[in-house]
């Protein structure tokens, strides 16, 4: 599979996209009026605590208070004890938080169990100070998702300085190479602290992880000294722009090469490289054609494809992206396409394609929360459980994590994906300030309806007076041809004249009747 990494950069915009044998698989896009805040550390004060929501709002500095739940709030190891004692909690509560790939010390194994029986308001208390770092980014009219189980992401490593344990990406498949880059990390990782190895350090020798982990652990002692004589709320520590992320993230050994199209981001990324990931240095290259970058290389069609609810498969079926605040719904039809055989099977290669398309509009578009998939009904049960199948191995490179159920009798499959930033839609679009974000008008003639019963409701003040009808355009131009009748009844039985005058600023479902002074 050949990759690509393409970055176009200018002075009020950077967008990173990442093309899959030709095909943009995922896009990002940061602007500089509204930078990213996802991996920001703050020193924050909390403002209130909800016991009966087992959560608190923190402030961060934000227009809106963060949000924190109880599981996120870390305790250290000492301070753990006296808390357990004041609280009277015993060994024995449940562990909800000890999900991991890794491994934990039994000292920290067991007080935690306890520790996450004690409710919030003995964790934290209003006005305390707490050290955070967001986790999702403000999502519509909801405040970020912080935690104070801090993360410091390498190239290769991912620090965790409040948890004791030690794991490996799960996208390393080989046994002896997860137990290899296990046992490395076990013995050079400072005691009471924990690593995620990340997939970019298979095959990575111990004095190169050795080196990244010094560094992470000194910058997280870096944050803490910044923390302890910062004000709250205040930023901490900044996670590094969308480029360098890019860089970090996602310029792996699968990716051929990247090209950027500005010389300052050019310079940036080859000292990003030369200290991180030297080998893949030569692999940068800066553009310099005439054309934009993202024209020459055919982004700039899937993003605009990538705003479209109706999305057409090869074959002549389509399929329907409908976001709403609560889930997106998406539906498959078979469109154009008649198939040659039968039924069954035009149904089920509608199905099988669009299960791929759907895969790559999810990852493209960073759809996520609840996805609801509507596909066309099949008969047989071996046909909805191959498209099932399908569907969880078009989502297995994806980096969000999914959980796909199986299709129902109705033909539905539900899904989640992981939502941790706003998805492109929101980024590039907002409500129309037409329709305010409804998606349909009243029709002219429900409108023109509409004027006609106002006219009737107020025909006592208007009986035998002139009257003024202040419309759309195109309203106005109905009541001149297919409704010119309706206006004329009203007007005999009102003994009124009426008027209807043409208001090219008003919206379509706008109008005003005003009543004229007889001469």
């Amino acid at each position: 599979m050949s990759a690509e990494l393409i970055i176009n950069s200018n002075a009020f915009e950077t967008r990173v996209a990442l093309v899959e044998n030709g095909q943009v698989a995922e896009l990002y896009i940061e602007r500089s009026s509204d930078r990213g805040i996802s991996g920001n550390i703050y020193n924050g004060r909390v403002v209130r605590v909800l016991p009966g929501m087992q959560a608190a709002f923190v402030d961060i500095g934000l227009d809106k208070a963060a949000f924190l739940y109880v599981s996120d709030v870390y305790q250290p190891l000492g301070e753990l004890d006296q808390l357990l004692v004041s609280s009277g909690a015993d060994d024995n509560g449940d562990n909800s938080a000890g999900e991991s790939s890794g491994e934990c010390s039994d000292e920290e194994t067991d007080l935690n169990r306890a520790f996450n029986s004690i409710p919030i308001e003995d964790r934290l208390q209003e006005g305390q100070e707490i050290l955070v770092q967001v986790a999702k980014e403000p999502l519509g009219s909801k405040g970020a998702r912080i935690t104070s189980h801090i993360t410091l992401p390498g190239r290769n490593l991912v620090f965790m300085p409040t948890l004791d344990r030690v794991g490996v990406s799960r996208r390393i498949e080989d046994e002896e190479e997860r137990k290899r880059l296990r046992d490395i990390m076990c013995e050079i990782k400072p005691p009471g602290r924990g690593f995620i190895v990340r997939t970019a350090a298979e095959g990575a020798e111990m004095e190169k992880l050795s080196s990244e982990s010094d560094f992470v652990a000194r910058l997280w002692e870096t944050i803490q000294r910044r923390a302890e004589n910062a004000p709250a709320p205040c930023l901490i520590y900044r996670e590094l722009d969308i480029t360098l992320r890019a860089v970090r993230d996602l310029f792996t050994k699968e990716v051929d090469k990247l090209v950027v199209d500005s010389g300052a981001e050019y310079r940036k990324i080859l000292n990003f490289t030369e200290t991180f990931m030297p080998s893949l240095g030569s692999e940068v290259e800066l553009y310099e054609g005439e054309e934009p970058i993202f024209d020459a290389y055919g982004i700039e069609m899937e993003i605009q494809r990538a705003l479209s609810k109706k999305i057409w498969l090869k074959s002549g079926g389509y399929i329907v992206i409908e976001s709403t605040e609560a889930l997106t719904a998406i539906d498959v039809n078979t469109g154009r396409y008649v198939g040659k055989r039968n039924l069954e099977e035009t149904i089920l290669k509608t199905n099988l394609e669009a299960v791929k398309e759907i895969a790559y509009q999810l990852r493209l578009r960073n759809l996520g929360g609840i996805i609801i998939i509507d596909f066309i009904d099949m008969e047989k049960e071996a046909n909805r459980e191959k498209v099932w199948n399908c569907l969880r191995a078009a989502t297995y490179k994806d980096k969000s994590k999914s959980n796909i159920l199986r299709m129902s009798d109705l033909g539905l499959i539900e899904m989640t994906r992981k939502r941790t930033k706003e998805s492109i839609g929101h980024i590039l679009c907002e409500p129309c300030f037409y329709c305010d974000g409804e998606g349909h008008l009243k029709s002219k003639q429900t409108v023109c309806y509409e004027i006609l019963r106002e006219l009737e409701r107020q025909r006592a003040d208007f009986y035998g007076r002139k009257v003024l009808v202040m419309t759309h355009p195109e309203v106005a131009a109905m009541f001149c041809d297919e409704e010119r009748a309706a206006l004329e009844r009203v007007e005999e039985r009102m003994h009124a004249l009426i008027s209807v005058k043409a208001d090219p600023e008003l919206h379509l479902e706008s109008y005003d009747i005003a009543m004229l002074e007889v001469e």
